[in-house]
């Protein structure tokens, strides 16, 4: 339901004055409900024996049923027995009856009816009735409508995973084949090579994974975030300390620019991925024999974590679109370099959970610089 909808209502009863006085309280009341965001008006319908309201019940789908206990023909608890079967959460049934008794109401509760309603009833008593059913209703349909994104997002998930793995497992299983049936030859160099190769592609699938299950337990909320003071400086010389092979490897050298220790209140894990994308991708995006410098400021209740790297930059239409989910910027320079295309998108995710954000300055073939704002009292 939208926030502002209409309900259908039909009223099953043998009397003609009944039948028109409900028809007048409910087709003037909005039913305002401010804790689900929605304001529900009513069209009301009217059906004189139990017989017709069940072929009106097929035919327009209502979602309130105000039935009568007595009526002509079959009685309400007969109609309630013959309702169609599957309506749970999609449409309720209040009993009207001028036999008010605690059996009366326990029958027709254990036959399905959601809430019952003693004649002689006053407009508020009428209205109350309703509008709790309407409640009712409106959070059915959020909940189904929050199960429906979560099966989507679910097969978003899979199949984005599912695409994103098909091609290193094609090429692992290539090589495997030819080592196993030694189809290239006797030079040990080349199946080396293979084996190479094919540790390459684990390792990108491995932080697949890893990035998407970032990914998860951040959009999710289901993970308890521990917020505690941590020393800003001490926790991005240990991320620093983490690539230094890494960049030895590749002679890049990194040096940290923080005066003194910066106190932070913040998740350790959350400030870890933020710390780890940073220093990966200028890492990896940087050219051999470079420079990151990593620098640490405070401004009044934020800080900022600025990474600079010597590498190969982007231009402005790829910097616009770098921080969206399985964004990789592919060209001649960067085609050969594996990622996931979440590092960055999960910076930004984390860094607006402390009311902050990431941007990028850059440059082509002269470098990037990474900046994320951090507000001291993260929500």
């Amino acid at each position: 339901m939208t926030p502002m909808d209409t309900l259908r209502v039909l009223v099953a009863d043998d009397e003609p004055g009944m039948l028109r006085a409900v028809d007048r309280v409910l087709s003037g009341f909005a039913v305002h409900l401010p804790d689900v965001g929605a304001a529900i008006r009513l069209t009301v319908d009217t059906a004189d024996t139990g017989e017709s309201a069940l072929e009106k019940v097929g035919a327009t789908h209502p979602h309130i049923l105000l039935l009568d206990y007595k009526l002509p023909g079959i009685s309400g608890l007969d109609v309630l027995d013959r309702l169609p079967s599957g309506q749970e959460g999609e449409m309720l049934t209040i009993m009207m009856t001028a036999y008010a008794s605690l059996e009366t109401a326990v029958t027709a509760t254990k036959r399905g009816a959601y809430d019952f309603l003693a004649k002689p009833f006053t407009p508020d008593e009428l209205k109350n009735t309703v509008r709790k059913a309407a409640a009712r209703l409106v959070l059915a349909a959020q909940a189904r409508r929050l199960a429906a994104e979560k099966r989507q997002v679910r097969f978003q998930f899979i199949s984005v995973l599912a695409h994103e793995l098909k091609a290193p497992l094609a090429a692992i299983e290539g090589y495997l084949r030819i080592i196993h049936e030694q189809s290239a030859g006797d030079d040990p160099a080349a199946y080396e090579r293979m084996i190479d190769r094919s540790l390459t592609r684990l390792t990108g699938m491995r932080k697949l994974i890893l990035d998407l299950l970032d990914l998860t337990r951040i959009e999710s909320g289901q993970r308890e975030r521990q917020l505690a003071p941590i020393d800003l400086r001490a926790a991005t010389q240990a991320a620093i300390d983490g690539f230094a092979a890494e960049a030895r490897e590749r002679h890049i050298d990194i040096a940290l620019h923080a005066d003194q220790p910066l106190s932070f209140t913040a998740d350790t894990l959350e400030l870890e991925i933020v710390l780890n994308n940073l220093l990966s991708n200028a890492i990896k995006y940087n050219r051999d024999g470079g420079r990151v410098d990593v620098t640490l400021t405070r401004d009044r209740d934020h800080v900022a974590i600025a990474v600079a790297d010597t590498g190969i930059g982007l231009a402005p239409d790829e910097a616009a679109r770098l921080f969206n989910d399985f964004v990789r910027i592919k060209n001649e320079k960067t085609r050969h370099i594996l990622g996931s295309g979440l590092g960055l998108a999960i910076v930004r995710k984390l860094a607006r959970l402390y009311h902050g954000d990431v941007r990028v300055d850059s440059t082509p073939d002269v470098g990037s610089t990474f900046t994320v704002t951090l507000a001291d009292a993260p929500g």
